[in-house]
């Protein structure tokens, strides 16, 4: 016991004795301390709550520290127990080590000891021995070293990061953790004595294998702080009937599958910010979780959610349980290629609005219907008859939705998913065709999230971004390439045009809603794949979009399991806990609002795009502007000239459409005017009276 003091003292004298100029020239000399401070990986969400840490490489938790984020009150209890001339002395407190020295020359024993906070960062920074003459020389000669070159707030900084607190904990924000469940900011004056004690005997004192000790040792610095005037009487009272945590807390690990597939992408990044809310994730596992565990032991679930106006995910659950084996709680559903059943039928029928082929009050047939080899069926194997074109989607009717496939065309639905930032994958990579429509095609729970929020937003594709790092953003988009959705500037081509867009969200806001919803609250819909293996829910109101997967991650099938009553529970659950919904936008110009009786004729009723193609010489075809055409109209300043129409063949009268919006009806004549309001290209259709149509796209200057 003799050894640590009076080596000390006598590195001390040494040092002493040599003045100033030798003191110096020996400083100068002195090899910097080997430096261990590399620390956690920090995932923080948009506000700088913690998400995740993840340990350094040889396990540790040892999580950076900010001086601004600790209890001042913990910082002046260990400064008046560890060291309180810290502020004044040069990185050894001689007075302290005369002391030491002294109380144990006469008294046998070290009652306080001598080494300064800067003298025990050394020792934590270095791994060699200072328990004899030469090592104590050496802390002594690094810790005034490393006052020469760092301030007094980073010496303070580096030992709360490195101090040990039991185990694999470093640092004081690890041990506030795990030890008391809380970030050190605010802290009793209990729970700060204790943070306090345990540096100093680290094992003897964990409170989850020895809480008696931990409690005797808080005692002790409480009673030695309020000896100090740090605290009075009666806190100090209060403080000693607290009783010392005995169990060691998980760390933070909200968002597992984002946070670890971001760590890998970028490992060297010590802190990550996201755009996550780490409040409204941590709701959402819960929910998941939950939920999960009502629908049998096998089935996991996927949640998305983002501010589509913004384009930031604010919360992504990849599964109902990162260590729950049997629902391989391992694999990402937000992220996972499945079958979307449904869920395009929004696309389909945007589609079909925006070429002029439908309104949402057109009549349409629901009954057998074979597509050359291909005869689909609907869900409950019934028919409807006739029904408007709203109603057909809000049944979610298989046959009305290949119809309007079939007429507006596979691969430019998939083009549709592309630009909506998507990456749809076909069965051996064959052409798009009538299948995919009603779920043959693979997607994740992130790509109909994407297209969903360019629906909300008129049709503008939108960018998913999950980072708020500059550097990080391409690591951290999800959609199409472009400027951040808030700047207002275009982010590609549109996925819809706004009156298409409108037209879908108004009929998805009054489909039927779930049992635990009111009607007309959200935008949404749901998707059954084949055979009972996915189930869905993609929802938005004027602000978020949102989306459930639930299912089991290997693909077996879960009898009885339905968008409707699996996913779109949960889906309203999610915008409960959102708070309050927002209104969708009000219509667009150009919204065409009438009855079925009262749509101009070839509106009326959804032409079977085949049987007017059958009509030969019949069917309408656009003579002027021909397909791909560039139209000099002089829009680019001066005067501008109308756009001539022409239709040969069909039969009159012929509606011109113009991206979608209705623009000219001639009872007889095969030639229209219609004046641009601009360049840029345009999408021209005309239907004739028995809804045989023609369309082509042109670029007028």
């Amino acid at each position: 016991m003799l050894i640590k003091p009076l080596a000390a003292l006598g590195a001390l004298l040494l040092l002493l004795v040599g003045g100033r100029a030798g003191l110096d020239a020996l400083i100068e000399t002195t090899p910097p301390p080997e430096m261990r401070t590399s620390t956690s990986t920090l995932m923080l969400d948009r506000d700088g709550r913690l998400l995740r840490a993840f340990t350094v490489a040889d396990g540790r938790w040892r999580l950076p520290v900010d001086l601004n984020t600790v209890d001042p009150t913990y910082v002046a209890m260990l400064l008046a127990y560890e060291d309180r001339r810290f502020a004044s002395h040069p990185g050894v407190d001689v007075l302290a080590l005369v002391r030491a020295g002294w109380q144990l020359l006469s008294q046998g024993r070290i009652r306080s000891g001598g080494s300064t906070l800067t003298m025990q960062l050394v020792r934590l920074l270095e791994t060699r021995s200072t328990r004899n003459a030469g090592g104590k020389l050496r802390q002594i000669r690094a810790a005034i070293w490393l006052e020469r070159r760092l301030d007094k707030d980073a010496i303070l900084e580096t030992y709360l990061t490195l101090a040990p607190y039991g185990g694999n904990l470093e640092g004081v924000r690890s041990a506030s953790l795990a030890w008391l469940g809380k970030e050190p900011r605010r802290l009793t004056p209990a729970e700060a004595a204790l943070l306090v004690a345990l540096p100093q005997s680290p094992e003897t004192r964990r409170p989850d294998r020895h809480p008696e000790a931990a409690r005797r040792a808080r005692d002790r610095v409480l009673e030695h702080v309020r000896l100090a005037g740090i605290i009075d009487a009666d806190e100090a009272a209060r403080a000693r009937a607290e009783p010392i945590p005995t169990t060691r807390l998980d760390a933070p690990m909200l968002a597992a599958h984002l946070t670890d597939r971001l760590r890998r992408a970028q490992p060297e990044r010590p802190v990550h910010r996201l755009t996550l809310d780490a409040g409204l994730q941590e709701r959402l596992e819960q929910l998941a979780n939950a939920r999960a565990a009502t629908l049998g032991p096998r089935v996991s679930m996927g949640i998305l959610v983002a501010d589509h106006g913004r384009g930031e995910v604010l919360a992504s659950v990849g599964s109902a349980g990162l260590f729950e084996t049997a629902r391989q709680g391992h694999v990402d559903m937000t992220r996972a290629v499945r079958s979307p059943g449904s869920t395009l039928k929004p696309l389909i029928y945007g589609l079909a609005f925006e070429d002029g082929r439908a309104h949402p009050e057109s009549l349409i047939e629901d009954r057998p219907s074979a597509f050359g080899g291909y005869v689909p069926a609907n869900f409950d194997l019934g028919f409807q008859g006739t029904v408007t074109v709203r109603r057909a989607l809000q049944l979610s009717l298989n046959i009305p939705a290949v119809k309007l496939l079939d007429a507006v065309g596979p691969a430019r639905l998939v083009a549709r998913m592309r630009r909506a930032g998507a990456h749809p994958v076909l069965p051996d990579l064959s052409p798009p065709g009538l299948a995919v429509g009603l779920g043959g095609v693979g997607v994740s729970l992130t790509d109909l999230v994407g297209i969903y929020a360019a629906i909300a937003r008129g049709g503008r594709p939108v960018i998913l971004r999950e980072t708020l790092d500059e550097e990080g953003a391409g690591s951290g988009s999800l959609g199409v390439v472009g400027v951040p959705a808030d700047t207002g500037a275009d982010a590609g081509a549109p996925v819809l045009d706004a009156r298409a867009a409108w037209y879908v969200a108004s009929i998805l806001a009054g489909a039927p809603a779930p049992t635990n919803s009111a009607p007309g609250v959200l935008a949404f819909k749901t998707g059954t794949s084949y055979g009972y293996r996915d189930a869905w829910a993609i929802g938005f109101d004027g602000r978020h979009v949102a989306g459930v997967w639930v299912g089991r991650p290997d693909g077996a099938p879960v009898p009885g399991l339905a968008g409707i009553d699996a996913a779109a529970p949960v889906l309203v659950e999610v915008f409960a806990r959102l708070g309050p919904t927002t209104p969708l936008p009000p219509a667009p110009p150009g919204i065409l609002s009438s009855t079925s009786a009262e749509l101009p004729p070839p509106l009326r009723r959804v032409q079977d795009p085949r049987a007017a193609s059958r009509g030969g010489a019949d069917a309408p075809q656009i003579a002027y502007p021909p397909e791909g055409a560039r139209v000099e109209l002089g829009l680019g300043g001066g005067r501008a000239a109308d756009l001539v129409l022409r239709v040969r063949d069909g039969v009159p009268p012929f509606t011109w459409f113009i991206d979608g919006a209705p623009v000219a009806r001639e009872p007889y004549a095969r030639t229209a005017r219609w004046t641009p309001r601009g360049p840029g290209y345009v999408a021209i259709s005309v239907v004739d009276a028995r809804g045989g149509a023609s369309r082509v796209n042109v670029f007028l200057q």
